[in-house]
């Protein structure tokens, strides 16, 4: 008894201190973004900085209008490109699932050739913007890459066969029910932790990403928050590498605080997705290892 105790008080110190270590990373990122510029050039990064200072963030709410409208832009997006992915994957992991369905091993091969091979950036180009004319629409932001993801549906896939009884799919039957009836009112019930899990994932992928912005938009007010954040972060850099030209224009262009604004557009960038991840925690724990770990 003695001997379980210690071992788990060893574990959990162990565990508490790996995740002070994996806190550290940020608590030190989110310090220097309000340090002051002058600081970290002399004396480098800190956890307790001799001046703070809110000039990186003074910076980002100049541009308060691009970032308003890229933030609706990135919870549009993020809002609706988590919703229909999770539709489409339950959707063909269902079927998957289920072992009278007749196309279930050619369509699981076609699922997991996915996950090893693609066309290539060309082909994909040329198929979002010739055929389906997504380009400079808010469509670009949604459909290419992101829309559902192979692994995912493996993942629910997984849990579906492992976790939903087939007895009460025959019940159901039995009683007159149809197959999205079933799907609707008794698969989904049942798999909240996979579907928060995926839905924590594609959540993170659409608010995180800024390639397909920089592939299929040109036009500003289609922006992301990752997009605008990047083209700051590409100005700053661009400012700190020709700081050296002469006139009144670049003196005070070199004094914009490059390095603290680069701490600051990080943790604009990952501050939502701090704030909602302890509500969706459970769940995704909970998935992970039901629908992984099962077979």
């Amino acid at each position: 008894m003695k001997s379980n105790r210690a071992f788990a008080v060893t574990l959990y110190t162990l565990l508490t201190l790996l995740g002070l270590f994996a806190l550290l990373p940020m608590l030190l990122l989110i310090i220097s973004s309000f340090t002051d510029e002058s600081v970290i050039l002399q004396n480098g990064y800190s956890f307790l900085p001799k001046k703070t200072g809110l000039a990186a963030y003074r910076y980002i709410l100049r541009q308060g209008g691009f970032i308003f409208n890229s933030l609706r832009i990135s919870f549009f997006v993020t809002a609706l490109g988590t919703t229909v992915s999770l539709l489409i994957t339950s959707l063909l992991a269902y079927p998957l699932s289920r072992r009278d369905f007749p196309l279930r091993t050619p369509l699981s091969f076609v699922v997991f050739f996915t996950l090893l091979f693609n066309g290539g950036l060309v082909p994909t180009y040329l198929v979002y913007t010739q055929i389906f004319h997504i380009k400079n629409t808010i469509f670009g932001l949604i459909v290419p890459n992101l829309l559902m993801n192979g692994f995912n549906i493996i993942l629910v896939r997984t849990y579906f066969a492992s976790n939903i009884p087939e007895s009460i799919l025959e019940s159901a039957k039995l009683d007159g029910a149809g197959e999205w009836l079933i799907f609707f009112r008794i698969v989904l019930p049942l798999s909240l932790p996979i579907l928060a899990t995926v839905g924590l994932m594609s959540g993170l992928a659409y608010w995180n990403d800024w390639y397909n912005g920089l592939i299929y938009i040109t036009r500003s007010e289609l922006f992301s928050l990752q997009n605008i954040l990047n083209r700051m972060l590409q100005d700053v850099q661009f400012i700190q590498a020709n700081a050296g030209m002469g006139g009144n224009l670049a003196s005070e262009l070199s004094r914009i605080p490059t390095t603290t604004v680069r701490m600051a557009i990080a943790v604009v960038g990952a501050a939502p997705v701090l704030i909602l991840y302890p509500f969706f925690q459970r769940y995704f724990v909970k998935g992970i290892i039901i629908g992984a770990v099962k077979g």
